[in-house]
């Protein structure tokens, strides 16, 4: 069950390597060029791989449900702003992708987390996405709130990026598991930007089995938890959101976390 990570550019592949459980690219003293795009292909689809595209990046557990994926180098400034300044810069980059292992896919974790997680669906999970990103800015993305990123005393650019809502009453983000997952509690960390923001004090949690719950927020920078009944779910959304009365019209979300196990476990 071979797959294949490759940097590719205008010009055709740069550089590839074919394995059946460890992948890793190396570029010494090659800068990225725009244009260039790193893929994976293969036997991907329904398997648990272990994604690190840049130094800067938390490796990522991630599910594919396709056999390719493809990352593009970003270098437009909207992008750039929401990651680490040093992302993708220089002229020595490593990447590396590999089959995870059995415990790191049966462990109990945050299932939401994705660090490589983009705007559009490709095939990765968990993915998030919204009905509303404030000004269409990388820093207000819904992908903000799975990069396991937790600074929320400040707004806007990297580290500070946040899922933004644009004052829009029905703000609702969704949470795309990709596969089933038995989960249990959740943590949900407000940004915190006071006195700029403001906060929301209850929230729905929808899932797709039909199920809700509802949650209560206090005023606080801190993840604010809540143990909920078990279920088995692939989706869930975060939404009819009630805003604090307060002067700011600012509410928005740094990370929300989904913890529980994989039923999947191969």
């Amino acid at each position: 069950m071979e797959f294949t990570l490759s940097l590719i550019g205008t010009d055709g592949i740069r550089k590839t390597v074919t394995a059946t459980e460890n992948a890793y690219l190396t570029l010494y003293k090659e800068y990225y060029n725009p244009g260039d795009y790193i893929e994976l292909t293969g036997n991907l689809a329904n398997q648990y791989f272990v994604v690190q595209i840049d130094a800067t990046f938390k490796p990522a557990l991630v599910y594919m449900t396709a056999n390719s994926w493809i990352y593009p180098i970003p270098f437009e400034e909207n992008i750039r702003l929401a990651m680490h300044p040093y992302a993708f810069q220089g002229d020595k980059h490593y990447i590396s992708v590999r089959r995870a292992t059995d415990s790191e896919i049966q462990s109990y974790q945050n299932l939401a987390l994705n660090t490589h997680d983009q705007k559009l669906n490709t095939g990765m999970f968990p993915h998030s996405h919204a009905n509303v990103e404030t000004r269409d800015e990388a820093i207000f993305y819904a992908r903000n709130a799975i990069d396991g990123i937790f600074a929320n005393d400040y707004h806007g650019k990297y580290p500070y990026q946040s899922w933004g809502i644009n004052r829009q009453s029905d703000a609702a983000f969704t949470l795309d598991f990709g596969r089933p997952v038995e989960i249990d509690l959740l943590k949900i960390t407000l940004r915190a930007d006071f006195p700029h923001d403001s906060y929301w004090t209850q929230a729905t949690v929808s899932f797709d089995d039909g199920s809700q719950e509802i949650l209560s927020f206090v005023k606080s920078a801190n993840a604010q938890s809540f143990p909920i009944t078990k279920r088995t779910v692939q989706q869930l959304i975060f939404h009819q959101l009630r805003k604090n009365e307060d002067d700011s019209p600012f509410p928005a979300l740094t990370q929300i976390e989904v913890f529980g196990y994989n039923v999947n476990n191969t």
